[in-house]
C-alpha cells in the first residue's frame, strides 16, 4: 500500500487573497483511491505561504488518520517547497534560521512547523510541473482556485 500526497497553493495577486489544497491518494494493487482532500483560504497572504500551508495541512491530516501509512510521496509544483524541505532547511537550521545573506528566513513559522511534521514521517519529496495535465495536481489547483473565489466579493 502506497500513499501519494498532492498539494498546491496560490494567490490572486501576490500578496492577496490566497488558497491552498491537498489530495491524498492511496495506491493498492486494485488501483488508486482518493482518501481525502481539503482546501482552505486566507484573505491576505502570499503564494509561498499557501504552498507551505497546503503541505502542512496534508501532513496534519495524514498524522490524524489512523488507517493510512506513515510513508508517502509528496508531490508539489512548488520548487520553493521541494528545494526548501530537502536542502535549504538544513543550512537555515545550522545558521539559526538565517539565509546565506544573513537575513531571517521568510515564512520561518511555517518552515518550522513543516520540519516538525515531516520529521515524524517517512517522506519522499517530488516536484511536478504545474498545469501540465497531472490529474491530482490539476485537482489541487482547481480546489485552490475555488478556495480563493470563496473569499472574493
Amino acid at each position: 500500500m502506497a500513499l501519494d500526497i498532492y498539494t498546491d497553493g496560490g494567490c490572486s495577486g501576490n500578496p492577496g487573497p490566497g488558497g491552498w489544497a491537498y489530495v491524498l491518494v492511496q495506491k493498492t494493487f486494485q488501483g488508486e483511491t482518493v482518501v481525502a482532500e481539503e482546501k482552505g483560504a486566507e484573505p491576505d497572504t502570499t503564494n509561498n505561504r499557501m504552498e507551505l500551508l497546503a503541505v502542512i495541512s496534508a501532513l496534519k491530516a495524514l498524522k490524524a488518520a489512523r488507517r493510512l501509512p506513515r510513508q508517502a510521496v509528496v508531490h508539489t509544483d512548488s520548487q520553493y517547497v521541494q528545494k526548501g524541505i530537502t536542502g535549504w532547511i538544513h543550512t537555515w537550521k545550522r545558521n539559526s534560521w538565517r539565509t546565506s545573506g544573513k537575513q531571517p528566513v521568510k515564512n520561518q513559522d511555517l518552515w518550522r512547523e513543516l520540519d516538525a511534521l515531516a520529521g515524524d514521517l517517512s517522506l519522499t519529496w517530488e516536484w511536478v510541473k504545474g498545469h501540465a495535465g497531472n490529474l491530482y495536481n490539476e485537482r489541487c489547483d482547481a480546489l485552490t482556485q475555488e478556495a480563493i473565489r470563496g473569499l472574493l466579493p
